[in-house]
């Protein structure tokens, strides 16, 4: 007998041994049912988001990100070819909330001096300075008003918070370095916010509970330039997090202080604070301790908190030096399907809801607004800043430039693109020197298209465009103005220039 047959053989002896077994298990009724060819429903549904992803949507179809947006973020991140033919394939008749910018009769030019791309050395400046109000030792003026949002080493891995570090060094932005403390990643030259989750990783004692003197050694040993006390995600609202024991390598054991192997759980709440009074103390103990702007971050649910910080800060002086609102659209986390779909607030009405709050008390000017979940695409940037961020952070769209292909595996180890799991094998493939350039690429081409659709709008920076510039279209295809829709009162949402401010954004 020769080897084909032998092979043949072993072939059909498994297949049978498959069909005896699905035919005595009781897991699942299509194996039962259907022996062995049940097994094709199982794998058609493992490749599903890649099925649907390249044969089966239209341009404007999937989520979270569409084939139209997907496509401007990978040929922005490889300097490709970012133009649309043949008009817009969008249903603009009944398009119910969707969001038009009305340009203005005479735009203004470029400056002579633009290139006539994207330059990643070329800076878009913050129109606030960081700690500022509060007069911070180490207040600070952002250099780019587009910034990498907080997505820890271990979710992500070491190859993807290494390119993604390497990108925002090349394009002068910030880096948030998720709640998973620092790591020899994140020390590629981009200048850091260290953000301090409920685990308080790489800044705990021993017992767990939050160290002030270990944050201070994390900020000496590293170029962090603030501190972000996160409350909150737009993934999982009020949940915590959890980093499954098969991502707690010993390297990452070892950066955010807990046991190699085991699920690592970020508590729902703080255990150094426990009400707004608190919160603001301690946003007060970390400043004074490393003289560094501090804020917080948090998706937006209940109204009165927001309200009780507000008031709190305008009595007493004191209290975040920035805001980043998540929305509930947001995350990159994994979550239970109930919580990614119905808690907290999308973005744009979480943030009207508190920016509305701090405006009508009188303490917005005082503090620095930054917007995240899914505005990493031009037009959603602008509308944010329209409503009043003075930055934005952009965390899966980062993931995009650096190689993610939406497969939706994030939390399984499996990432087929080595962006988020901790396999040697699956990282193999992600260069990080270059997907840093690529992640650069893509960040200066979104501060590319807001400084134009800016000066569309009339304006010499982005954040210098009024609310009053936007439309919201009705469910019949008429235009209603953004700022009836969201409740602003003119004005707001525009930051306060003084003569420095304003030679800042000129020259930016």
């Amino acid at each position: 007998m020769g080897w084909p047959w032998i092979v043949l053989l072993v072939v059909l002896g498994a297949l049978v041994a498959l069909g005896a077994w699905d035919l005595v298990q009781r897991r699942h009724a299509v194996l039962r049912n259907f022996p062995v060819v049940g097994h094709l429903r199982f794998a058609l549904e493992a490749v599903g988001p890649e099925l649907r992803q390249y044969i089966v949507t239209d341009n404007d179809e999937e989520r979270p990100f569409s084939r139209d947006q997907r496509r401007w973020i990978y040929s922005s991140a490889k300097s490709g070819n970012t133009l649309f033919g043949f008009g817009t394939d969008n249903d603009l008749a009944s398009a119910e909330g969707y969001v038009v910018i009305r340009q203005a009769a005479f735009p203004l030019d470029a400056p002579a001096d633009e290139p006539r791309g994207p330059d990643p050395s070329r800076p878009l400046p913050c129109a606030k300075v960081l700690g500022g109000a509060h007069g911070r030792a180490r207040a600070f003026r952002p250099s780019s008003i587009v910034n990498v949002s907080a997505m820890s080493w271990g979710s992500l891995s070491g190859a993807a918070v290494e390119a993604l570090d390497r990108g925002a060094a090349l394009a002068g932005c910030l880096h948030n370095t998720g709640e998973g403390g620092v790591s020899p990643h994140h020390l590629q030259g981009a200048d850091l916010v260290l953000q301090l989750g409920t685990g308080y990783f790489g800044c705990r004692d021993a017992d767990g509970r939050f160290s002030l003197p270990r944050l201070v050694e994390a900020v000496d040993r590293a170029p962090v330039r603030a501190v972000e006390i996160k409350l909150s995600q737009g993934a999982k609202p009020g949940l915590g997090g959890l980093l499954p024991g098969s991502k707690v390598t010993p390297e990452v054991a070892a950066v955010r202080g807990i046991p190699v192997g085991v699920d690592c759980k970020s508590p729902p709440r703080h255990s150094a604070f426990d009400d707004v009074a608190g919160l603001c103390r301690f946003v007060e103990e970390l400043a004074e301790a490393t003289g560094l702007p501090v804020g917080i971050k948090s998706a937006v649910g209940e109204e009165a908190f927001w309200v009780e910080l507000a008031e709190h800060m305008a009595a007493t002086g004191t209290g975040p030096d920035f805001i980043t609102v998540d929305g509930g659209e947001g995350g990159t986390g994994a979550a239970p399907l109930a919580f990614s779909d119905h808690v907290a607030l999308p973005f744009v009405w979480g943030f009207a809801q508190v920016f509305r709050t701090f405006a009508e008390r009188g303490g917005a000017d005082d503090v620095v607004w930054i917007g995240s979940g899914k505005l990493g695409l031009p037009d959603r940037a602008l509308l944010a800043m329209a409503m009043g961020c003075d930055l934005v952070n952009v965390g899966r769209e980062a993931m995009l430039a650096v190689g993610c292909i939406q497969a939706q595996r994030c939390h399984t180890g499996r990432c087929p693109t080595g962006v988020a799991t901790q396999s040697a094998w699956r990282q193999r493939g992600l260069d990080p020197a270059d997907k840093g350039v690529r992640c650069a690429s893509y960040l200066a081409s979104l501060r590319f298209e807001l400084a134009r659709l800016g000066r569309v709008c009339g304006q010499p920076h982005p954040a210098l465009v009024p609310l009053e510039a936007l439309a919201v279209l009705g469910g019949d295809g008429s235009p209603r103005a953004a700022a009836d829709v969201l409740g602003y009162q003119p004005g707001w949402g525009l930051p306060p220039l003084d003569a420095e401010a304003a030679a800042a954004l000129l020259a930016g």
